[in-house]
């Protein structure tokens, strides 16, 4: 099923605290989906506490990407953008009112339930506390996006990001 229901608190709750590490050793996910891509080599999207993991398994090697609070300790804060060769994250943070916050809710966790290509974790306490990831490949490599949803009270904070990673 590539909508999950976590049983366990999200790890990460605030989205302005997120890091980005790159081929670093990350935490084992909560839930994951492997993709195959048709020129050989493998992609793994991994659901954190409230978070990412990203990993490429390719002939080359190996490339991931880590988005939560506790990247830090390996990365960076989460930039607008970072290039480095071969990859580029673009990043978006934005406030949602309460109706705009549960429309993006219910759009992602539809697109998890039809598209095979996508994963998500739902955690306990609110609907809308998600994490989504989507990806396809892209020439020799991959893109994907991802969504850290953060309710609160009158909405909540989406955080998206679009990578791309070629060999």
């Amino acid at each position: 099923m590539p909508l999950h229901e976590l049983a366990v608190a999200p790890a990460d709750v605030d989205g302005a605290a997120l890091g980005l590490a790159l081929n670093t050793p990350g935490p084992e996910p909560l839930a994951t989906i492997r993709l195959a891509h048709p020129r050989g080599g493998t992609l793994v999207l991994g659901v954190l506490g409230a978070s990412h993991l990203v990993t490429v398994e390719h002939p080359g090697g190996r490339f991931s990407e880590e988005v939560s609070c506790s990247a830090h300790a390996h990365g960076r804060a989460l930039p607008d953008r970072h290039d480095a060769p071969g990859y580029r994250i673009e990043t978006t943070t934005t406030l949602c009112g309460a109706t705009e916050f549960a429309e993006l809710a219910e759009r992602l966790q539809q697109r998890c339930l039809t598209e095979g290509h996508s994963l998500g974790g739902r955690f306990p306490g609110d609907d809308a506390a998600l994490t989504v990831l989507c990806a396809q490949p892209d020439g020799a490599g991959w893109q994907w996006q991802t969504w850290h949803l953060y309710p609160a009270a009158d909405g909540g904070t989406a955080v998206s990001t679009t990578s791309r990673w070629r060999p």
